[in-house]
């Protein structure tokens, strides 16, 4: 358990208690166990039981949340995972960065809620909408290091092998089109170009080539020859496709229909769309 607040995780805090026969006393303050300066405090109380609160993210709001008087769950979402912290102690906090999305459950029928944030209420702080947090999550965590091989279901039959691929269960997501590139010249590159938002699988279901993804900073280069083996591609990366084999094959599986707008073509253009990224990123993620 932390004491002092100065990550950009979220995390349970320690706050201090001052035992007294007369009854106990905890305070909070900027450095005891904060790292913003409270602009804002509210408290939740007589919730129904059953009854959800929160369902938000804040684009630059951190805030630290205390059950005072019984217990209540708190559930996070960075983009990826839900992680649950149960809130039941009156000298215990849980620290909560920008952009993560949370809301409150399981309240006891006495639990008192206080949350102490670092900015004043401004309604165009808070995001509402899961499916915009989950996209803004995407284009600033996106990486090279998000990119990443699948050994894909392979079905052995005498008569010739089958890969089956199910929506959302063998892909991380949902098929919206599919494009294959063939007879391709020896010594040709395709790619070139990058997506805001779509994702990709990239098979070889025939031959071989190489596939060379870029983030802006890091760059990898992954080889693909065998029709069971398929590279997944997240947004924002930048990507060519070269060394084609004789008669290969290049199978592509799409999230989204084709979309012009979606397309990145200049790496010029790629580069700058990155720093913009990274620099919204750093505003939104950086304590203050």
């Amino acid at each position: 358990m932390e004491s002092f607040c100065n990550t950009n995780k979220a995390m349970m805090l320690d706050i201090p208690k001052i035992l007294d026969d007369r009854g106990n006393l905890s305070f909070v303050e900027k450095g005891i166990p904060l790292s913003f300066n409270i602009r804002r405090t509210y408290w939740i109380y007589d919730v129904p039981g059953g009854e959800i609160r929160g369902g938000h993210a804040f684009k630059t709001q951190e805030e630290i949340i205390i059950a005072l008087s019984g217990s209540f769950d708190v559930i996070l979402n960075n983009g990826q995972e839900d992680t649950r912290y149960s809130l039941n102690r009156s000298y215990q906090g849980l620290y909560i960065p920008k952009m993560v999305w949370r809301r409150m459950e399981n309240f006891s029928t006495n639990a008192v809620c206080m949350v102490l944030a670092s900015t004043f209420y401004n309604e165009d702080d808070y995001i509402h909408d899961f499916e915009i947090f989950e996209k803004m999550q995407k284009k600033k965590m996106s990486s090279v290091y998000d990119c990443h091989l699948m050994t894909l279901p392979k079905i052995h039959n005498r008569a010739g092998n089958i890969t089956a691929l199910n929506n959302n269960i063998d892909l991380p997501f949902e098929v919206r089109r599919v494009y294959y590139l063939y007879d391709i010249p020896g010594g040709e590159s395709r790619g070139g170009h990058a997506h805001i938002e779509l994702e990709q699988l990239i098979v070889a279901v025939s031959g071989s080539f190489d596939v060379i993804i870029d983030d802006g900073h890091n760059k990898k280069s992954i080889s693909l020859n065998r029709p069971y083996y398929g590279l997944h591609i997240t947004p924002g990366i930048w990507r060519e496709l070269n060394n084609f084999s004789s008669g290969a094959i290049c199978l592509v599986l799409a999230s989204k229909e084709y979309n012009e707008q979606d397309y990145i073509r200049s790496y010029e253009k790629f580069i700058s769309y990155k720093k913009t990224l990274l620099e919204d990123a750093d505003s939104c993620y950086r304590i203050s």
